[in-house]
């Protein structure tokens, strides 16, 4: 019997934050890998619904556009509610987070995200609409940085387990539009209120298994959440400008990549947009594909192979010959596709890995490190897509390419900066 006590006793004192909602269902006499693995699953299933809720935005613009005859800058603005306002504060939560753990972000988050677009529809005011739309990205925002925290708290520097976590968001994101899409057949947003039901049911789920989790406080097993070590903030900075500039190379790809094969290669509507959605899926085994990586050959090996994927992509892009030129034999089409498949895979390998990276670089602020990699320098990168449009109108489309090829050479040149250590983010 007293072997068993002090058993129990290192088991809690080993329990980590993360088991405070997912852990919660789980029975602890399972295995540790199991219990893990099905933690992890837990986390991934949360964070794709909070994701819907971000996916499920663009899909609605073209129902208010179409219903309340908005403008086009009307409607630009409210996807600027969603991502700019959202991608600001989510370091501030990150801060938070830090400071204390809140495990009532993460229900808290996914209720104010699935209210906000629920309340979208409802009235026929615009700054109505827009601000439901801001709540429901600041719901989303509250929502990552503990999330990663408690994701890293469970795998610890696993760098493949973390990039599940991160798929569970891309699949949120890809399933909003189909949901938006099945819910609004007859093109009415007054039926957004359905749109938040997913999220209601999880985040109740959510409360009504923390209450009965009986977890220690964070302050007693910070040990597990955060590191002891110093926060390494030049390297953490030098990893952000990286970030960004892979996603000036992101947004520009799913911002034009339709229009570019649209107006260049004169092919079907459907087709554009089914190539946007071959990236997407293509991004999911390339974010899976990179935690592994980064797990065998390091974080900063894995990140740099990500950038240097962009760039022959790019180059297909740009150098992919017009319809009906005999430069091409098998066809202009299989070479665009071609390169789409490299630039994806280049764009989301490092995805996981650099948000792995970056809380391994500032392991006191778990919640910061997240909150600026996933969201404020996500968000910098996708304010010069604009300035790339610009540059369309005047030069063509094809000058995009030319002008994208030199981000992914900058995050290039600036992971070169990065110090190496035997410790890893997976393996660093």
């Amino acid at each position: 019997m007293a072997e068993f006590r002090h058993s129990w006793a290192e088991y809690r004192k080993s329990a980590t934050v993360a088991e405070v909602t997912v852990d919660a269902v789980i029975v602890h006499t399972l295995p540790e890998r199991r219990r893990r693995e099905l933690s992890v699953a837990g986390l991934t299933a949360t964070h794709a619904v909070v994701d819907i809720y971000q996916g499920m935005v663009p899909a609605l613009i073209p129902f208010f556009v179409a219903q309340r005859h908005d403008s086009y800058a009307a409607a630009s603005g409210i996807a600027l509610a969603a991502t700019l306002l959202s991608s600001i504060v989510q370091p501030a939560f990150g801060v938070l987070a830090d400071r204390r753990d809140r495990p009532w972000l993460v229900p808290g988050g996914l209720l104010v995200a699935a209210i906000g677009v629920g309340l979208s529809g409802l009235g026929d005011r615009y700054p109505l609409t827009w601000s439901a739309i801001a709540v429901s990205g600041i719901g989303v925002a509250a929502f990552h940085p503990q999330g990663n925290r408690w994701a890293r708290a469970r795998v610890g520097r696993s760098a493949t387990a973390l990039s599940w976590f991160t798929v569970g968001g891309n699949i949120g994101y890809a399933v909003g539009p189909i949901a938006v899409t099945l819910l609004m057949v007859d093109g009415d947003v007054t039926g957004t209120p359905l749109l938040a039901i997913p999220g209601l049911l999880v985040a109740a789920a959510l409360v009504i298994t923390s209450r009965q989790a009986r977890v220690r406080r964070p302050e007693d097993h910070g040990a597990a959440t955060e590191s002891t070590g110093r926060d390494d903030w030049r390297s953490f900075l030098i990893l952000s400008g990286a970030v960004l500039c892979r996603s000036v190379c992101f947004f520009g790809v799913n911002t034009f990549l339709a229009l570019y094969l649209i107006r260049t290669f004169a092919v079907d509507a459907r087709l554009g947009s089914a190539a946007v959605t071959l990236v997407a899926c293509i991004g999911m085994a390339g974010t899976v594909l990179g935690g592994r990586l980064a797990d065998r050959r390091g974080a900063r090996n894995t990140i740099r192979i990500g950038y240097v994927l962009i760039i022959p992509g790019l180059l297909g892009l740009l150098l992919a010959p017009a319809v009906g030129s005999p430069a091409a034999p098998v066809g202009p089409i299989v070479v665009v596709l071609v390169a789409v498949v490299v630039v994806a895979f280049g764009v989301y390998l490092p995805f996981s890995v650099q948000v792995s990276l970056g809380q391994h670089y500032l392991p006191r602020r778990i919640g910061t490190a997240s909150g600026v990699t996933l969201g404020l320098a996500m968000t910098v990168g996708g304010l010069i897509t604009p300035l790339l449009g610009m540059l369309a109108d005047r030069a063509g489309l094809r000058a995009i390419w030319a002008v994208l090829l030199i981000f992914p050479l900058t995050a290039l040149a600036l992971t070169l900066l990065l110090p190496g250590r035997s410790e890893s983010a997976g393996r660093e």
